[in-house]
Formats: structure tokens, C-alpha cells, sequence
């Protein structure tokens, strides 16, 4: 790429790819990889490795990768509904994104085989699994038309992100081989399937949009967010067991439980109140103290 086009892919980062979403991959990481060495049985207290920055730096590329297939895949649907994004407007072209995207799989693979192989084959999975997302948006009407079957299509890429973490982590050592690890997965996925909910709830009828409350209704929407809360929250007790901890570990392992209390007022707002969207703060503040009291449960227990 030339001069001119490094400058758009860096403007494109700065646009589509901003603070929060490295803060998201830093958290998701860190407290998988600690809870998933935790829930197994691993006989030191985790801490983080070189090992676990180079996951760290796989799954962050990986999520600006994604963020390019998305931005590809959702021209047409852009086009009406996000007039302003960069595809959209010509800020930046097709081509530079596919380029981006092919160096960052290479630079995701590469660095994975540093870890293991198991590393490379899963990560390049979630890259493949990526651009099967865009294809079948292109082919099959119903992925991009109805937003029950999107989710049920699209949802398998973070599964394989998080498959990524954990085998990799298993591979060097961080992490033992056992059913409780994998299951961790449960908790990331109530944990982040609140926010989706949320992020496309609202009271307004927009049929022309992919909204889980076109489908749902705005309440069966909202309440449906505070279920995948309430599930990530009780996955992580039955795995963590706090009540077998003591000390530190045991205080911080039963916070998850308070923190249901934040979708819950994120909810009472949205159905008590004349606004018409969810309100993603609560969301977005629950996913962030859920993660960041799963690394502190890992750190102490």
C-alpha cells in the first residue's frame, strides 16, 4: 500500500476501531484466560505471560479484521441506515480494506504459530469464518433480512475467538484440559449477547432495520438482555464455586452476583422511562465489571 493509503487504514482504525473495543479484547482475554485456568484446576494462581500478550495481540487484529468484514458485508444495508461510514463515503476503498485484511491474517497466523499449531488452525478458523459471514450475507436473503437468523449465523465467529484462547492457552500451559474450560465460553457469551440485545432494542417501529425488537417487541427485546446477563452470572458461579473459596477469592468470586443489578437498572429505565432505546451504559459497565471481576477472581483464588 502507498503513503496515501496507509493514511486511510489509519483513519478507518480511528474511526470504526476506537478505545473501547481494545479495552473489550483486553478484558475478554484476560478474564477467559484466567477463568478458564481457574474453573480447570490449575494448580498455580494465573498470571499473565508472554504467551497471554501474544493472545492478547492476536484477538485484538482479529477484532479490527472482523470490523473490516463487517464494514464490507453491510454496504448496501450502510447505505441507507449509516450514511456516514467510511465505505460509504469513499473515505476509504474496498481493495484497502482487503488488503489490511489479508496482512493481518498473516500476522494473526504467524504470531499464533508461536504458541502451537492448535493456535494457528483455530485463529485461522475465525478468519475463514469471517469471510463465510460475508458470502452468505451475499447469497442467502434470510441471513440478511432476518436479524434471529443473522445471529444465529454470525454468532459462531466469537465462539471461535474464545475457542482460540483457550486451546491456545491449554496448548502452553496456562489452562488445563478439562470440560469446565471450554464451558467458560457460556459466561462471554451471556456477558456479550447482552449488549447485542441491548444495542438493538428499541420502542420505535423500524421495520427497515435489523432490530431484535422488530421481532421480539421492545419488552421481550430488553427483558432478553438481562436473561443473557443473568445466564453469564450464573455460568461463572456454578463454574467458579465461591462458596468453596475463602478469603479475597471468596468475597470477589459472589460479585457477579451484585452486578446483575446493572442490566436490571439498564431495563426499569428503558420500560419506565419515554426513551426509545435501550440504554447501553449498563450494558457496557456490566460487561466491564464482570471482566474485570473475573481477572481479579483468577489473580486471587
Amino acid at each position: 500500500m502507498n503513503g496515501s493509503s496507509v493514511g486511510r487504514i489509519v483513519d478507518f482504525v480511528r474511526v470504526m476501531y476506537r478505545p473501547h473495543y481494545a479495552l473489550y479484547g483486553l478484558l475478554w482475554v484476560l478474564a477467559l484466560e484466567g477463568t478458564a485456568a481457574l474453573v480447570s484446576g490449575v494448580p498455580v494462581r494465573w498470571h499473565p505471560t508472554w504467551e497471554t500478550a501474544v493472545r492478547l495481540l492476536v484477538v485484538l487484529v482479529v477484532l479490527l479484521y472482523l470490523r473490516m468484514v463487517d464494514e464490507q458485508k453491510d454496504l448496501e444495508y450502510d447505505r441507507i441506515n449509516n450514511p456516514d461510514r467510511p465505505l460509504v463515503t469513499g473515505a476509504i476503498s474496498a481493495t484497502e480494506l482487503r488488503v489490511s485484511m489479508a496482512l493481518i491474517g498473516i500476522v494473526s497466523v504467524a504470531a499464533s504459530l508461536t504458541l502451537s499449531v492448535a493456535s494457528a488452525v483455530t485463529i485461522t478458523a475465525a478468519l475463514a469464518y469471517g469471510l463465510f459471514l460475508w458470502a452468505a450475507e451475499e447469497t442467502v436473503p434470510a441471513v440478511r433480512r432476518n436479524i434471529m437468523v443473522n445471529l444465529v449465523i454470525t454468532y459462531p465467529v466469537q465462539l471461535l475467538v474464545t475457542a482460540y484462547v483457550v486451546v491456545s492457552a491449554i496448548d502452553t500451559g496456562q489452562v488445563e484440559q478439562q470440560w469446565q474450560a471450554y464451558a467458560t465460553a457460556i459466561i462471554f457469551a451471556g456477558a456479550f449477547l447482552q449488549f447485542e440485545f441491548a444495542r438493538k432494542t428499541t420502542k420505535m417501529i423500524a421495520p427497515e432495520q435489523l432490530l431484535y425488537s422488530n421481532t421480539l417487541g421492545a419488552t421481550g427485546s430488553a427483558v432478553t438482555t438481562v436473561l443473557f446477563a443473568a445466564a453469564a452470572v450464573a455460568a461463572d458461579l456454578l463454574l467458579a464455586q465461591p462458596w468453596q473459596l475463602g478469603g479475597a477469592a471468596a468475597v470477589i468470586g459472589w460479585i457477579p452476583l451484585v452486578l446483575i443489578v446493572i442490566p436490571l437498572v439498564g431495563l426499569r429505565e428503558f420500560l419506565r422511562t419515554p426513551r426509545e432505546t435501550f440504554p447501553l451504559g449498563p450494558p457496557v459497565v456490566f460487561i466491564i465489571a464482570l471482566y474485570a471481576t473475573l481477572i481479579a477472581q483468577a489473580a486471587t483464588a
